[in-house]
C-alpha cells in the first residue's frame, strides 16, 4: 500500500529529513527490543549512531521531536504499518506524549509483531515526494542564528521560557524556512506537550 503524507501540520525539510532517520531508527529499535519504549534523547542517540555523519540529524533535539514523530505516523499511517511513533516516550511518564491518540499496548504488540523489511525503499520514496511538496525557503544557520537574535531582542519578556534547546530548535525551525515568531510558537507548544523531558 502507498500514499503520501497528509497532516494538519506542515512539514518543513528539516521534519522530513529527521523524521525518515527517525523512522529507521525506530525500525531499528522495534526489532531489536521486541518493541520496547524508548525516551526522545536516546531514539536520537539511536539514529545518530546509524547516521553519525548526518549533519540535520545532528542539530535535532528532543524539544523537536514531536514533529519528526507525526512524519513518522503519517508514513505508517500511508503504508498500513502500525503506529511506529508509539515506542518514542517521555522519560519522566515513560508514556507517549500528550497527544498519541490510541490503545498503546495494542500498538506496541502489532509494532513488535510487524514486518517491518519494505521500510527502506517506501521511506525513501515518501520522503522525496514529501520534500518536493516543501514550499518553505530554507537559510543558512548564521541568517538564522541572526533572525533569531533580532526577534529575540524585540520580544525579551515572551521569550522569557525559552532553555538553550528550545532556542536550539527554533533555530533549526528557521533555516527550515519557519519564521521567528511561529518558530517560538511551535516550539512553545512541543514543550507544553513533553514538558520538561527535552
Amino acid at each position: 500500500m502507498t500514499g503520501s503524507v497528509t497532516t494538519e501540520v506542515q512539514f518543513t525539510g528539516n521534519d522530513i529529513e529527521v523524521g525518515a532517520r527517525v523512522v529507521e531508527a525506530l525500525v531499528h529499535h522495534a526489532k531489536a527490543t521486541g518493541g520496547a519504549p524508548i525516551v526522545y534523547k536516546d531514539l536520537l542517540r539511536v539514529a545518530r549512531i546509524m547516521y553519525p555523519k548526518d549533519v540535520v540529524l545532528d542539530r535535532a533535539v528532543a524539544v523537536g521531536i514531536g514533529t519528526k514523530l507525526l512524519f513518522v505516523e503519517a508514513f505508517c499511517a500511508a503504508h498500513g504499518y502500525p503506529n511506529l511513533a508509539c515506542l518514542a516516550v517521555n522519560r519522566t511518564t515513560m508514556r507517549p506524549a500528550g497527544r498519541y491518540q490510541g490503545d498503546w499496548d495494542a500498538d506496541q504488540r502489532a509494532v513488535a509483531a510487524c514486518d517491518w523489511s519494505a521500510v527502506d525503499a517506501q521511506l525513501a520514496a515518501l520522503a522525496k515526494a514529501s520534500r518536493a511538496n516543501v514550499r518553505l525557503k530554507p537559510r543558512k544557520e548564521r541568517p538564522a542564528d541572526v533572525s533569531w537574535y533580532a526577534y529575540f531582542c524585540s520580544h525579551r519578556k515572551e521569550c522569557a521560557w525559552i532553555k538553550q534547546e528550545d532556542k536550539q530548535e527554533i533555530v533549526n525551525l528557521i533555516m527550515a524556512g519557519i519564521d521567528p515568531d511561529t518558530a517560538m510558537k511551535r516550539v512553545h507548544a512541543a514543550r507544553a506537550d513533553i514538558g520538561d523531558d527535552a
